[in-house]
Formats: structure tokens, C-alpha cells, sequence
């Protein structure tokens, strides 16, 4: 069996738990209340800044052009639409400029970030890419379920957020970052990168269970 679909399968129950947690299905659903899809995207908007950092970490590691080429277009795809569809989604939300600009990292955010960002400057190239495909393949795994099922919300939020976790989106990046990983001979160091797709996974679940139930700082 292949790196990714081994990987896939032996955290296969909490691949799928993050897939269809209650938050991401209510989002589907068109149920999702303002207060915690207000609270994900402001926990999001803080953490792309490390997403950024580790992709462009990668980069400056990547092996060869076109592994370089493929990460700047997702950092392109990033930092140019990114920051203004981050500003409509608040707006439609009714969250203020105040609220988005001071936005702190939640307990989980930092820790998710911090990860990220250290596994990228620790690791070497195959490392990010590993936890960049748990972060992108989670998403696009939802994004794929909800348009095959016809999922279209009435609220603009997050129909545009389902379309954008889209295979014509994310596909052709998740498809080489898993040819990418199953054509290494690891060695030695596949524990390694066991250990950064399970870490990568329990925080993008970790991540959907503070903005659904909420989550602070102990003197906030």
C-alpha cells in the first residue's frame, strides 16, 4: 500500500471524525450559528500567517523547481485572495475591523501554528509536506463530500467556503503533495512522518472543536 493511503487508513476513524465533525456539517447544512463560524474564521485568519511561513519555508527547501513551482502557487492563492475574502466573510458576518485586526491565537491556534512552523524550519522538505497534506487533504476530502452531496447553503459564507475546498481548487496540489510522499523511500524515517500526519490531524480536529465549543486563555 501506498505512504498516504497507509497513513489514511491507520488514522482512518480520526481522519473521518475531522471530516464530518458537527461543525463542518453544520456549515453544509446551512446551520451553522454566526457566533462559531465567526469564532473559526478569526482563529483561521490568525493561523494562515504560520500556514504562510511554513509554505514559504518549503519552498526555500523545495528540491527541485517544480516542487517550488506548486507550493508558490498555493502561497499566490494564499496572499492574494485570501486576506480580502477573510474581510467580505467578516463583513457578512457582522464581525468589525477592530474584532478581525487585535484577533489573538486561541490556545489550539498557537499550538497548531507553532507546530507547523516548526516542523518546516526543523524538518526537512518531506515534513511539511506531509503535514501540509493532512491540512489541504482534510479539507478537500469535506469540500469533495458536501459538492458530490449538493450541499448548498443559503448563506454566501459558506457556500463560497465549500467552493473553495473544491477539487478544481484544491485537487491538483493534494494530488502532488500524495505523489510527492509515495514515491519516497523513507527509510529510517517513516515514524517520523507518522508522527507528523497524526500530530497534523489531531490538531485540524482539535482546531474544529475550539470554534465549535469555544476556547480561552486561562486569564482571558
Amino acid at each position: 500500500m501506498a505512504l498516504t493511503q497507509d497513513l489514511k487508513s491507520k488514522y482512518k476513524d480520526l481522519w473521518e471524525r475531522m471530516v464530518t465533525h458537527p461543525f463542518i456539517m453544520e456549515l453544509g447544512d446551512g446551520t451553522l450559528s454566526i457566533e462559531r463560524s465567526t469564532r473559526y474564521f478569526l482563529q483561521d485568519y490568525v493561523f494562515v500567517n504560520d500556514l504562510v511561513k511554513a509554505t514559504a519555508t518549503a519552498m526555500a527547501k523545495a528540491p527541485d523547481f517544480e516542487a517550488a513551482n506548486v507550493l508558490n502557487q498555493f502561497l499566490t492563492g494564499i496572499l492574494n485572495p485570501e486576506n480580502d475574502l477573510f474581510v467580505r466573510f467578516f463583513k457578512e458576518l457582522g464581525a468589525s475591523e477592530e474584532q478581525y485586526s487585535s484577533a489573538g491565537a486561541s490556545p489550539t491556534t498557537q499550538a497548531f501554528g507553532d507546530f507547523l512552523v516548526r516542523t518546516a524550519v526543523d524538518g526537512p522538505f518531506e515534513d511539511i509536506i506531509t503535514a501540509l497534506y493532512v491540512t489541504e487533504g482534510t479539507y478537500l476530502d469535506w469540500g469533495t463530500r458536501f459538492l458530490q452531496a449538493g450541499k448548498r447553503p443559503t448563506s454566501p459564507v459558506y457556500r463560497e467556503w465549500i467552493d473553495l475546498h473544491s477539487p478544481d481548487v484544491l485537487g491538483g496540489l493534494v494530488n502532488w503533495m500524495e505523489g510527492y510522499l509515495d514515491s519516497l523511500n523513507l527509510g529510517d524515517r517513516l515514524p517520523d512522518i507518522d508522527r507528523i500526519f497524526h500530530t497534523t490531524l489531531r490538531y485540524e480536529y482539535q482546531f474544529w472543536e475550539s470554534a465549535y465549543h469555544g476556547e480561552a486563555w486561562p486569564d482571558d
